[in-house]
């Protein structure tokens, strides 16, 4: 069986947990294939497998592969939209990260996690995606994210205006520093930053949260998936930045664009444990009283 390896970086103080992971493999015969930048900086200071193999982009990905394995935080992990793509390979996040809301599974938890590969005792997450449409070449051949789509001011110009239109119908002029539209997935990240709710991942809608809205009687709002929104953005500067999750181009504000539910998934593995409810209870300490906690529950 091989599992594909994807991180940024290891840094030092990762190294052990990070050779406990190959070691781990080994013992249950599992080949690694490890994403060749991080195979160039692992190779001096790790112990790999003499079988080790390497990819360098998503072509390289082949029906051979079962699993990637993501070391990081979720930055990492969606950094491997634009490798599985649409290849349906199953992506496992193990928190090298902080956070952590989509690399869930602790660095404790590698052998549970490695075993629940080989046993396929895992659960899969279908995570929808948001495919974003422009009359001009936008994010190369990965025109799309799993997080968020975000519209941005850039640096130094004042603010813009963003007319919104669901299904062609006038939804709103947000004038704002930027507007998101951010998957179920995404709420829990930067729409979540600038107050917008949290959506179970199954819900089938997006949220469109402004970003420093200047009407204070602008909220965030949910609508469903099916929706096509586009846009169009006046400003005094001509351009204007578009972000597909950590991805970003400029833009000139002539630019048409519209956002829709990508026509496939990223299949996301959760280990049977764990759930939705548990990771938000989790990661932000849902349910937990600091003043009980020092007044020993009194």
């Amino acid at each position: 069986m091989k599992v594909a390896i994807y991180s940024r970086a290891v840094e030092y103080e990762q190294q052990s947990g990070v050779q406990r992971l190959f070691d781990e493999l080994v013992r249950q015969h599992l080949q690694p294939v490890i994403h060749q930048p991080l195979l160039e900086k692992i190779s001096s200071s790790l112990v790999l497998p003499s079988d080790v193999g390497s990819f360098r982009e998503s072509a390289d990905l082949d029906d051979s592969i079962e699993f990637l394995i993501s070391l990081g935080g979720d930055g990492t992990l969606l950094d491997t939209v634009s490798l599985v793509r649409d290849k349906n390979i199953p992506v496992l996040g193990i928190n090298f990260g902080r956070l952590g809301f989509l690399a869930s599974i602790g660095k404790e938890e590698l052998t549970t996690a490695v075993t629940a590969l080989v046993n396929r005792t895992f659960v899969v997450d279908k995570r929808s995606l948001i495919h974003l449409d422009a009359n001009r070449p936008l994010f190369g051949d990965v025109p799309y994210g799993l997080n968020e789509f975000a519209i941005h001011k850039t640096d130094t110009s004042p603010m813009i205006k963003i007319h919104t239109y669901l299904n062609g119908e006038f939804l709103n002029t947000y004038w704002a520093d930027g507007l998101i539209v951010a998957t179920p997935t995404g709420s829990t990240g930067y729409s979540l930053s600038c107050g917008g709710p949290v959506i179970f991942p199954e819900s089938g809608s997006f949220v469109i949260t402004p970003v420093a809205p200047h009407n204070l009687n602008v909220r965030p709002i949910v609508v469903p998936d099916n929706n096509i929104i586009s846009f169009e953005v006046e400003g005094r500067a001509e351009n204007f930045i578009c972000v597909l999750d950590s991805r970003k181009e400029i833009v000139d504000k002539q630019v048409q664009l519209a956002v829709r539910s990508e026509a496939f998934t990223l299949s996301l593995i959760r280990l049977n444990e764990n759930n939705f409810l548990q990771t938000l209870r989790g990661k932000l300490s849902w349910g937990l009283d600091r003043r009980n906690a020092e007044s020993g529950g009194q």
